[in-house]
C-alpha cells in the first residue's frame, strides 16, 4: 500500500491519467457557497445544481449525512459530493460541523465507485477547512477507506 501524494496546486485540476474522482465535503443543510465548491462551480456548474436537487428531492432519495453523489462533470473526470458536515459554522454556533463518522461512511461509498471505474481519487484536506475537522482524523479514514483497497490518492494544498 502507497501513501497518499501531496502536492501543491489546485483540486479542480487533478493530475495524472486516467478517470479521475474530485471528493470534497458538503453539509447537510443543502448549502453550496463557500470554500472549496466555489471552485468547483467555477470550473463546472454540474455539481452544484446535482447537489441542491439531491437535496431538495431528499425525502424521496439517500441524502444525508454518510451520503455520497456522484457527479460526471469531464469524460474522465467526476466530482464526488460527499456529505459529511452536520449544518454550517457560524458566528453562534458552538464546536465544529464536521462529522467523521458520515465521512468515514461517505469514503466507503466513494471507494466502491472508484474501483468501479478504475478512478484515482482527488482531493482537498477534506472537512478541514470550514467544516472545521482535524486532518489527524481525516487522513487514516482515507489510508483505511480508499489507500488500503489499492485507489491512488492525491491531496492538493492550494498555492504555489
Amino acid at each position: 500500500m502507497t501513501g497518499i501524494e501531496y502536492v501543491r496546486g489546485d483540486a479542480t485540476a487533478p493530475r495524472g491519467k486516467g478517470v479521475k474522482i474530485i471528493a470534497h465535503v458538503c453539509n447537510d443543510l443543502g448549502g453550496w457557497g463557500k470554500g472549496f465548491v466555489l471552485a468547483v462551480s467555477r470550473r463546472w456548474p454540474g455539481p452544484e445544481t446535482a447537489f441542491r436537487r439531491w437535496h431538495r428531492e431528499r425525502a424521496g432519495n439517500d441524502f444525508g449525512l454518510g451520503a455520497a453523489q456522484f457527479v460526471q462533470v469531464e469524460p474522465y473526470v467526476w466530482v464526488a459530493n460527499l456529505v459529511g458536515q452536520r449544518g454550517i459554522r457560524t458566528a453562534r454556533s458552538s464546536g465544529v460541523p464536521v462529522r467523521y463518522e458520515a465521512i468515514d461512511a461517505a469514503l466507503v461509498r466513494l471507494a466502491d465507485r472508484a474501483l468501479e471505474l478504475g478512478a484515482s481519487v482527488h482531493m482537498p484536506r477534506i472537512g478541514c477547512g470550514l467544516a472545521g475537522g482535524k486532518w489527524s482524523r481525516v487522513e487514516p479514514l482515507i489510508a483505511e477507506r480508499l489507500l488500503a483497497r489499492g485507489i491512488p490518492v492525491t491531496v492538493y494544498d492550494f498555492g504555489a
